[in-house]
């Protein structure tokens, strides 16, 4: 018997705020610039990519390019697409951890 394998796809379990915030706050919490665009751009996926580009100002394309994991988009970029899901970048302080 064959085993059938298929590509996960995170963008197809985002489908609550609570579930996208839990994902996004993961992957902002270890500050990878490339695996938050990408996290942004599966995201933008999931809440439809063609919304998030009206509502955003930037054309499909260019998200694609930006949010993918080989994109390098500009924080501008970043900024537009955060507003367009709905989500605001709200400063925090870092957790200090003091050694042992």
């Amino acid at each position: 018997m064959k085993l059938k394998i298929t590509r996960f796809d995170v963008a197809e379990h985002l489908d609550s705020p609570e579930m996208i915030t839990a994902y996004l706050a993961e992957v902002f919490s270890h500050g990878d610039a490339r695996h938050i665009a990408h996290a942004l751009g599966n995201v933008a996926r999931a809440k439809s990519m063609t919304e998030i580009a009206k509502r955003s100002g930037l054309t499909r394309e260019s998200l694609y390019r930006a949010l993918s994991g080989d994109g390098n988009p500009e924080f501008a970029t970043i900024l537009k697409v955060i507003a367009a899901l709905g989500l605001e970048l709200t400063p925090i302080p870092a957790k200090v951890v003091e050694p042992a």
